[in-house]
């Protein structure tokens, strides 16, 4: 019997992947409205890996939001205001200790997220 290692498959360069693109999210109005409340402005994030940037008086502060994850808008507009209401407690529930403490990346994402 021969253990030899198969050669890893490679793609073919005309076929794209299929996994869905991570890198453009859309700043809902509920978020500017939030940012609005806060005294901050928000801009989508220039880390590939965030959704927002969060500003005030023009300097970054915080980079927020999780690209793979879905936020309290999101859900508004895709499943409806009970599955985003259950999301929402849930969410505050599992970042009870990261979001009350003001200025922390853990408060603007729970604040203009959620």
């Amino acid at each position: 019997m021969s253990y030899h290692r198969k050669s890893p498959r490679r793609r073919s360069p005309n076929k794209k992947s299929k996994k869905p693109s991570k890198t453009h999210y859309s700043i809902t109005e509920y978020t500017k409205n939030q940012a609005k409340k806060l005294g901050v402005t928000v801009k989508r994030s220039t880390n590939k890996n965030k959704k927002l940037d969060v500003f005030k008086n023009g300097q970054k502060i915080a980079s927020v939001g999780g690209m793979g994850y879905n936020d309290y808008p999101t859900y508004m507009k895709k499943e409806g205001k009970e599955k985003a209401n259950k999301r929402r407690k849930l969410y505050k529930m599992r970042h009870e200790k990261d979001r009350h403490k003001k200025g922390s990346n853990g408060y603007y994402a729970d604040q203009l997220l959620w």
